[in-house]
């Protein structure tokens, strides 16, 4: 079946032109997610049959038009399963839009460069999170493991019940570890304390849509640190996971979880000993507690730093809390490691002073004791690296967490030793990838992707504490990987972009037993072949479209099947979102555009802190207003903004309209092309035209206006037909590189279209004109979430171009009054190419 779906979207893309094409064994991967303006961008050129490229040129994805051409390329030769491949760079060209690549006869799935390429991409990571969720589950509207646990190990209260319910699953898996969450917990902190636009309050605390008063990011931390708090209800308790691999016995739902711990519904509660521990034929090598305490302290204290502001109560306790996790770390050095049950797989975390490094620094930071912070100093000098980074393998978690994030701490204060620390370990990962054509110096080893999201903060990290850029492009190669630029040609994330080809089949049970999509999840990502040979219980499900790809090298799949790779991690996700509000940052800094009111994913006013009017007109064939609008913008000396259908911009009669237009420096824009209704007018949430219709129309509308030489380029804005369109329309546009507009409300200027006959609503332009003064002067601004706006700051004035031969009364015969009057009010009338850009 996935087959077959596969064959079918295939044939679809290739009519639309929506996914890359390939000739006798070549293609060109790209970052299907976007890129910045002014960021590093590359594509790779990959080819099994020795295929050669001189030069590649950049075409527009709606028009097709040649917008850039470059010979700027290295060539790398053969590599993984590839015989030849190139690095295509074209970070010369910051025109922002959707494009693909050719190169000969092969072209790239199309893509974005925007300065909103990764707006929402950290606060869509946060469904999976709250698919995660254990207690209450917000996808599934219900409770699971509501009786955990009962302890073990503990010299005293073993088999004791205690109430631990609550935090993240761990991943397809329903183990819950300390290690794993309070690392999550961090990330998740930590991206809202330094980037605390980048996240949206569109849900509750229990997941639930409608918002709170709390950003979502806080909410899902916030749910983490309540588990973390019954993990260590007291001084020197602590736990460090519950259950064990008795739960793999197979896909299921966790509110129909069926693994038998011996004890009804209840789960093993695992004390921390400090010393080894497995019920079974396998042990870990625990040394000590350290490493889980000093995870519990940096959470706390910075969990009581972020939410001081939110919760003050809660951030009292976990300051106190964070002292005493960071004090019993110091009293039983070692590491804690996750305890295997009847399988050899756990968490084998072989380091410790990382972790109290980052505690001491937190705990320092929050309670201003300087011989703590001395003490991160200590700690963080007996590793300066983190081990993987420039290593050829490494056990699973052998070092855990994957990026020093107690370094970067310190690098912040401008410690050039940890500055130091931090090169060094991203000098390693570079020196193993530089000669590769994805710049990839991570080990394929099991969750290799959260080692690339781990190494992309701390390339972050390292870049803002020096402002060196030495490793930028790799950094660029890394993030590209995660959304298409590798091998196969796939993003890492399920559902982003959405308009990308990204995992379909991941390992989960919620998507195998019920067909729910795991939007946001960061999937494990490739392995060495060696390591998917000798994986126990390996089975693909549904053949392999990726085997043009696979090497020794490294494998992936998308299959259910395939465990190893396919399968979204609750803190591989967690570690991907601070790096991605980052880059939505980075992409506020480079708008040159104000902020606008939005609604329905569309601007719908322009900046409300200017007394700027931006004057709109559409048509479709009705066009008697032409000579009487063009004759008062010209005595104003202002721009407007014309929409027109294809159906406008093909009659012959209608050209010297265009041209005069054009010639009066007035913007052009699109309109559709036959004048479809894309929703219901009674639901508007429901959709009248398929993405491909829609494209379609688009497409047609703009090859009508390529006649009079008006470039996609020229034209970056559309006002839908009717006026009337949805989220989908608007996501479209995004995609395609275009920003959907409409009018602003209140004023119903765009009613001037209505005819006088009976039982009809009927607005004459006598009540319009003074409707849109009487708007102006009463400050009726309340239609948005954003509160009241001055006037008619920022509006978007809409005027039909023309009317139904039926209506006499015309409002553009109104015009110059109106203009008059609202100039003398002290409006500024100008062009939305403008005040967008």
């Amino acid at each position: 079946m996935k087959a077959a779906c596969f064959r079918v979207a295939l044939v679809l893309t290739l009519c639309f032109g929506f996914a890359g094409t390939a000739l006798a064994g070549s293609w060109i991967r790209v970052n299907q997610l976007g890129y910045l303006p002014r960021s590093i961008k590359n594509a790779v050129f990959v080819s099994t049959d020795q295929a050669k490229v001189s030069s590649f040129e950049l075409r527009d994805a709606l028009t097709d038009e040649v917008v850039f051409t470059s010979k700027r390329m290295k060539a790398y030769g053969a590599w993984g399963a590839f015989s030849n491949a190139y690095r295509l760079d074209f970070s010369a060209f910051e025109k922002k839009g959707a494009f693909y690549i050719r190169a000969g006869e092969v072209r790239s799935p199309h893509f974005r460069i925007a300065e909103d390429a990764y707006d929402g991409a950290a606060d869509f990571l946060l469904r999976y999170m709250r698919q995660q969720r254990c207690g209450y589950n917000p996808c599934l509207k219900d409770s699971c493991h509501t009786h955990d646990g009962f302890i073990i190990y503990h010299p005293t209260l073993d088999s004791t019940r205690i109430d631990v319910t609550g935090g993240w699953h761990d991943a397809t898996d329903y183990l819950q570890y300390t290690a794993t969450s309070a690392t999550a917990v961090y990330q998740l902190l930590l991206a809202y304390e330094r980037n605390p636009k980048a996240f949206g309050d569109s849900y509750d605390r229990d997941g639930n849509p409608g918002p709170n008063g709390i950003p979502d990011v806080l909410d899902e931390a916030r749910w983490g640190l309540a588990w973390l708090v019954k993990m260590n209800p007291e001084k020197g308790v602590m736990f460090n996971q519950i259950a064990d691999d008795r739960d793999h016995i197979g896909l299921r739902l966790p509110v129909g979880d069926t693994a038998d711990y011996g004890r009804g519904k209840e789960r093993p509660v695992y004390f921390c000993t400090g010393k080894p521990q497995g019920l079974f034929g396998y042990r870990n090598r625990a040394t000590g507690i350290a490493s889980t305490a000093g995870k519990f302290a940096s959470a706390f204290a910075l969990g009581a730093r972020v939410l001081r502001e939110y919760k003050p109560d809660f951030a009292r306790c976990l300051e106190e809390k964070a002292v005493d996790a960071y004090e019993f770390g110091k009293a039983n050095p070692g590491v804690c490691q996750t305890a295997p049950g009847t399988a050899p797989y756990f968490y084998e975390e072989d380091n410790w002073t990382d972790d109290m490094e980052l505690a001491a620094w937190e705990v320092a930071a929050l309670t201003g004791d300087a011989a703590v912070r001395k003490e991160a100093a200590d700690y963080g000098r007996r590793e300066p690296t983190t081990p993987w980074m420039g290593a050829e393998t490494a056990r699973h978690y052998q070092w855990y967490p994957f990026t020093s994030m107690g370094h970067a701490r310190l690098a912040e204060a401008s410690d050039k030793e940890f500055i130091g620390y931090l090169k060094s370990g991203i000098h390693n990962v570079y020196q193993r990838g530089k000669d590769t054509p994805f710049l990839f110096g991570v080990p394929f080893v099991w969750c290799s992707n959260n080692l690339v999201s781990a190494l992309l903060t701390q390339c972050r990290r390292y870049e803002e504490a020096t402002g060196d850029r030495t490793y930028a492009e790799m950094e660029a190669a890394l993030r590209d990987w995660l959304f298409g630029c590798n091998p196969w040609g796939t993003g890492m994330v399920v559902g982003l972009p959405a308009w990308g080809d990204t995992p379909v089949d991941p390992h989960s049970s919620l998507w195998v037993t019920s067909g729910i999509t795991l939007d946001g999840g960061l999937v494990d990502g490739p392995v060495y072949g060696s390591v998917f040979k000798n994986l126990k219980w390996m089975e693909l499900k549904d053949g392999d479209e990726y085997a043009s790809f696979q090497s020794d090298l490294a494998v992936y799949h998308d299959d259910y099947g395939d465990y190893s790779t396919n399968e979204p991690t609750m803190d591989g996700t967690a570690t991907l979102i601070p790096y991605l509000s980052a880059l939505q940052a980075l992409g506020a800094e480079q708008k040159t555009r104000g902020n606008f009111v939005m609604s329905y994913g569309g601007i719908v006013r322009t900046d409300p802190t200017k007394k700027e009017i931006n004057l709109v007109f559409t048509a479709d064939t009705n066009v008697d207003g032409y000579e009487t609008i063009r004759a008062v913008l010209k005595k104003h000396n202002a721009k407007g903004g014309f929409f027109f259908t294809g159906n406008f911009y093909r009659k012959p009669e209608f050209a010297h309209m265009v041209r005069g237009l054009r010639e009066d420096g007035h913007y052009l824009g699109a309109h559709s092309d036959h004048h479809l209704l894309y929703a219901p007018w009674e639901n508007r949430d429901s959709t009248l035209v398929t993405r491909e219709e829609f494209l379609a129309d688009l497409r047609g509308n703009y090859a009508e206006m390529a006649k009079h030489g008006i470039t996609r380029a020229d034209a970056p804005y559309f006002l839908p037909p009717y006026e009337w369109y949805n989220h989908d329309q608007s996501e479209w546009c995004r995609e395609y590189g275009l920003a959907m507009v409409n009018f602003s409300p209140g004023t119903s200027s765009n009613q001037d279209w209505t005819v006088p006959i009976p039982g009809a609503m009927y607005y004459s332009s006598e009540e319009l004109y003074n409707r849109i003064l009487d708007y102006e002067a009463n400050n009726e601004m309340n239609l948005y979430s954003e509160g009241a706006l001055p006037g008619l700051n920022g509006f978007i004035l809409l005027i039909h171009f023309g009317t139904d031969p039926r209506r006499t009364d015309k409002l553009y015969n109104r015009l110059d009054d109106l203009m008059t009057e609202l100039e003398k009010r002290g409006y500024r009338f100008t062009s939305l190419a403008e005040t967008i850009r």
